[in-house]
């Protein structure tokens, strides 16, 4: 696959080099995208994703760009 790379105007320069869109058209063949509960086995393994996905979002820690500004 060939990347693309344009030339656009950029502030404090004349021109710089940006890479293109970098992904082939089309849509994905596989069926089972975004169906976790069938991948995971045991309930375990379930309570396991569905506690750091929470985790994840209602925490109070964070690094740089995961921090929340407004706790949930």
């Amino acid at each position: 696959m060939k990347h693309v790379v344009e030339k656009k105007s950029a502030p404090g320069r004349a021109y710089c080099e940006v890479l293109g869109a970098t992904f082939e058209p089309g849509k994905p063949d596989c069926n089972d995208l975004g169906q976790w509960r069938q991948k995971l086995e045991s309930r375990a393994d379930k309570l396991r994703y569905v506690q750091t996905a929470e985790r994840y979002f209602y925490s109070k820690e964070g690094f740089g760009s995961e921090k929340r500004k407004n706790p949930a």
